[in-house]
């Protein structure tokens, strides 16, 4: 696409560190995200053209399609790619102004006009309304754990009945030896694709404090709790699954 024609390394964690600070999507992490979520993410192509294959399934005429922690807009614009002749609404929602920044350049390329509504904003402002898919794409593991229920409780009430939330993420597994197992299958991963141990280690600790994972049966729990009639592990990969929840 013309935007990652020239991909930018991500290389934050390449050199030691003295202090570590809290992880955070600032100008230096944008600028270097779609290298960075592709070498991090297992499958992440896969999960991006899924998701759009499934939002296209729940899609309803006269309905919107919420995109919540859009980062780039990946899962935006694979949907859009299938649904824009549809009349359907698309909402971008991020509350970094550097990953909108670079969102909206990305939609620059593809999409005409304003067909696509860029919100820079807490997901917790957007008015969830008149929603057929809800989109969140490794967004849940950054909010705060006891805000989860409540989050997810909004989704499904602003969600019309058919409609569905699509939830990625990455997890954790009660049993030690279990997800000592794919934790090191996952930097495994990591190593293959080019990051040094000292790479891993610092982006580790530099996300310890801002993301918080759940286990599988925690995401299953909570979206019952919301509503959900009917919930269903549709990927998973190492230690990252997503789940397909339909009102």
């Amino acid at each position: 696409m013309t935007s990652e024609k020239k991909l930018k390394k991500d290389s934050i964690f390449a050199e030691p560190k003295q202090h570590i600070v809290d992880f955070a999507f600032d100008d230096a992490v944008a600028d270097v995200f779609p290298d960075m979520i592709r070498r991090s993410v297992p499958g992440y192509d896969t999960l991006i053209t899924s998701i759009a294959v499934i939002a296209e399934r729940y899609s309803q005429p006269d309905s919107r399609v919420y995109d919540l922690g859009c980062s780039h807009g990946a899962a935006t614009l694979a949907t859009y790619s299938r649904l824009k002749n549809t009349n359907v609404e698309f909402f971008a929602v991020d509350s970094s102004e550097s990953m909108m920044r670079h969102c909206k350049e990305q939609f620059s390329h593809h999409i005409s006009g304003t067909e696509v509504v860029c919100l820079q904003e807490d997901i917790w402002e957007t008015e969830i309304e008149k929603a057929s898919v809800v989109i969140m794409n490794l967004t849940m593991q950054f909010i705060a754990p006891d805000r989860r229920q409540a989050l997810v409780d909004k989704i499904y009430n602003g969600l019309l009945p058919g409609g569905a939330l699509i939830l990625t993420e990455k997890i954790h597994y009660s049993e030690p030896s279990q997800d000592d197992l794919l934790v090191s299958l996952y930097h495994h991963f990591k190593s293959a694709n080019g990051y040094s141990e000292l790479e891993i280690s610092q982006k580790r600790t530099a996300l310890e404090n801002v993301m918080k994972l759940n286990s599988i049966d925690q995401h299953h729990s909570r979206l019952r709790s919301a509503g959900f009639s009917q919930v269903s592990q549709w990927f998973q990969c190492f230690n990252f699954v997503s789940l397909l929840a339909v009102r």
